[in-house]
């Protein structure tokens, strides 16, 4: 039995006037509106992606 941490994201600052690749970065994130929320497992593909726009999330551990 694997323990696979899984995080929640929130999307809590727009991304309008952000840079296209921080945009990018939250739709591949399966984020959209401000407020959507997305749980995902915390790989080191998915954590660099937190870290780079970690100005506009608020994340939790589930």
């Amino acid at each position: 039995m694997t323990d696979t941490k899984q995080i929640k994201l929130t999307l809590v600052k727009s991304t309008f006037g952000r840079l296209q690749k921080h945009r990018d970065t939250v739709r591949g994130l399966g984020l959209g509106k401000m407020h959507s929320t997305s749980v995902l497992t915390a790989t080191p593909e998915v954590m660099g992606m937190v870290n780079k726009i970690g100005y506009l999330l608020k994340v939790e551990e589930v």
